[in-house]
Parts: C-alpha cells; structure tokens; sequence
C-alpha cells in the first residue's frame, strides 16, 4: 500500500461512527476529493489540447463554413475573439471528453451505498449514458448543425452578405452541442425512473402529451431562437423518451431491502 492510500484509509477511519458508517463530514470530504479529481482531469485534458485550440475551432466552425457563400469568411467582431474564442472551445471540449472520468467519480461516491443487484443494473446504466451523450454531440454535429447553418445561410434578403462572427457561432455550437447531449440522456433518465419505483410505464404513457409539450419547452431553452433547431431537438427527444419506455421491460424488477438475502 502506498503513502497516499495509507493516508486515504486513514482519514476515511476517522470519519466513522460508532456503527462503521461514514459520517456527514465524511461525505462531504470525499465529494471534494472527488471534485478535485474531476477538476484536474479537465485542465489535464485543456493543456493538452491548448496547443490546438485553432485546430479545434476550425473543425467545429466547418458546418458553417461549408455552407458560407463564395467569396465570404467568419468574422471577429471583438479584438480578444480570436484568442477567447478557440479558448473557450478548448475548455469546453476537454470537458466533454471528460464526462466518462466525471460519471466514474460519480459511481464512485454512490456505489458503497448500493446493494449488489443495484450495482448490476447501475453499471451498463452508467456506461450506456457516457455512449449516449457522445451520441447526442456527434448527432449535432454531423445532422443538426449542417441542417441549421444550412438554412440560415440560404434565406434572407440577397443584398445582405453573410459573415458570421466567431464568437457568436461558438455559443451556438456549445449550446447545441450541450443540448442534444443531455437530451440523448432522456432514456436512462427513463428507466432509471421506472426502475426505481419513481413512476411506471403505464403512468409515463399517460402523460405522453406532457412530455411532448415538454421537449418543445426544452428546445426553446437550449436551442437558438427558431422553430427549426427548436423542433430537431424536441423530436429526438420525444423519440428517447418511447425508446425509454420500451426497453424499461427488460428492466429485472427491483427487490424489497428486506427481502434481499445476504451476501
């Protein structure tokens, strides 16, 4: 055992009750240790993607620059854009690639409370989620954004040329990237719902027109102001939402505490 285990063993020894179990204290001290992880693994990621920052930028502003009319380019309105634009990607895309180290360190600090039949249905939960959420992003990406940028570019009055700033289209492009990556959380969030006795299948059938209603809501707010990234965000998300409810069936049925043999 090394210094730094022997250390962490240590300090988690001194924050037990007189039952064995870890004290508020305690909880709170290893949700820090946990954030602290996660904060390092994202500055970890950032310098090494600094270096390639216009790189990125330049990958992620390609939706729109394909569709740009000849002749015109992505402007910088502002003298710090060019620099803080890219930056600001950078950062955010190291925290993209970091959500499966920030679920992990979530697992972590929830699975001593879990029984062991949790802990099977939790796990491909958990991996299913971070496969999702890339999803949610490439799906922008490579279906919605083409769509958007695509239409935008092409309506408006034929005088007026077009020359997007950078800074604006990266809000855009992070709003969407975020959104479509939590939306395509919908069917874990589903089942995890079902699953723990929250509300069934049949009461989610019910307020199917709830939740349609909702998903428009959910586009209004996360997406730019039109109905057409407004609808190509609700839609998938309405779709999710059945798929949840679909697959809730091959769900096992979650056991009484009381009735769980031990281990």
């Amino acid at each position: 055992m090394t210094d730094e285990q022997s250390s962490n063993s240590e300090s988690k020894e001194n924050h037990l009750d007189d039952t064995g179990n870890m004290t508020f204290i305690g909880h709170l001290i290893e949700l820090r240790e946990r954030l602290m992880r996660i904060v390092f693994a994202i500055l970890a990621v950032f310098l090494c993607l600094f270096y390639f920052a216009n790189d990125i930028y330049t990958i992620v502003s390609k939706p729109i620059r394909d569709v740009l009319p000849e002749g015109t380019t992505m402007i910088a309105t502002e003298v710090t854009s060019p620099f803080f634009a890219p930056f600001k990607l950078t950062l955010a895309i190291s925290f993209f690639l970091t959500v499966p180290i920030l679920l992990h360190q979530a697992w972590k600090f929830i699975s001593p409370g879990l029984y062991a039949h949790e802990k099977r249905v939790a796990i491909p939960l958990l991996f299913s989620s971070i496969v999702l959420f890339y999803a949610g992003v490439a799906f922008a990406y490579f279906v919605i954004f083409p769509i958007v940028m695509g239409f935008f570019t092409s309506v408006g009055p034929a005088d007026v040329q077009i020359m997007p700033d950078i800074n604006q289209y990266l809000t855009i492009a992070l709003k969407l990237f975020f959104a479509f990556g939590l939306a395509f959380e919908i069917p874990i969030a589903t089942l995890l719902l079902i699953w723990s006795g929250v509300t069934t299948a049949d009461s989610l059938r019910e307020k199917r027109a709830y939740v349609i209603v909702g998903c428009f809501v959910f586009g209004m707010l996360l997406t730019p102001p039109d109905f057409i990234s407004q609808t190509l965000l609700a839609l998938p998300m309405w779709i999710l939402f059945e798929a949840g409810i679909i697959f809730s069936v091959l769900l096992p049925k979650r056991q009484n505490p009381d009735e769980i043999p031990e281990e």
